[in-house]
């Protein structure tokens, strides 16, 4: 039961994010995304899934990865948006 509700949790959360990701990666609009918010948001879901990997849980690892390349995706584009 413990472990269902984990992967509940995992799927709802990382679900919750992808809306706002696939949307900057269509429009590649980062202007109202916070760069110091992104850079801490990227850091603690790297952190989660090493954490996941650590302790071998697999709605950790799995949501955490997904979430992570979404957002190291977007971060990627916020970073070059301050260049042009």
């Amino acid at each position: 039961m413990i472990k269902t509700i984990g992967l509940i949790a995992a799927v709802l959360t990382t679900a919750s994010f992808l809306p706002q990701a696939i949307k900057t990666i269509k429009t590649k609009d980062t202007s109202g995304i916070s760069l110091i918010m992104y850079i801490l948001f990227s850091a603690g879901v790297f952190l989660w899934l090493i954490y996941g990997i650590f302790i071998h849980d697999f709605a950790i690892i799995s949501a955490n990865s997904v979430t992570f390349v979404f957002a190291a995706i977007i971060l990627f584009y916020k970073l070059k948006s301050l260049r042009s």
